[in-house]
């Protein structure tokens, strides 16, 4: 089965081509882009003898919700063979430094794409074009 992945922080659009049909889903990330935290207008807070930066907390949740929704992404795509991820932003490349490393079969990616924000139609499209073009496996 042939894959393409478009994504960006606010979702994921997955689309599966088979020989003569697709399939599309969609998975929405949870990941706050704006959040405050109680009691931030100081730098720091006294917890005892230690001091709380509510900037690398901040920092850490989001790193962690990154990570949480890149793997859920990678395990959608299970039963694939051929994966073209695609996106605006720079978490194409971070999924797929996920998908590299925790890969539990081998799987072929076969580039990894700028593309601007599309609608879903366009997207189905560009996967399509993609694979009907037959580039060489991205390294």
């Amino acid at each position: 089965m042939k894959t393409g992945i478009w994504i960006d922080t606010k979702k994921a659009v997955i689309v599966f081509l088979d020989e003569d049909s697709h399939t599309v889903k969609t998975v929405d990330s949870l990941i706050e882009s704006r959040e405050r935290i109680r009691g931030e207008s100081k730098w720091f807070t006294r917890f005892g003898s230690q001091f709380l930066n509510f900037e690398t907390k901040k920092k850490n949740r989001r790193s962690n919700e990154i990570r949480e929704y890149l793997k859920k992404v990678a395990n959608e795509i299970k039963d694939t063979d051929e994966l073209v991820l695609f996106g605006p932003a720079i978490m194409k490349t971070e999924l797929e430094k996920i998908i590299r490393n925790e890969a539990k079969q081998p799987l072929v990616i076969k580039g990894v794409e700028t593309a601007d924000s599309m609608t879903e139609n366009q997207m189905i499209a560009w996967v399509k074009q993609y694979y009907q073009k037959k580039p060489a496996p991205y390294r």
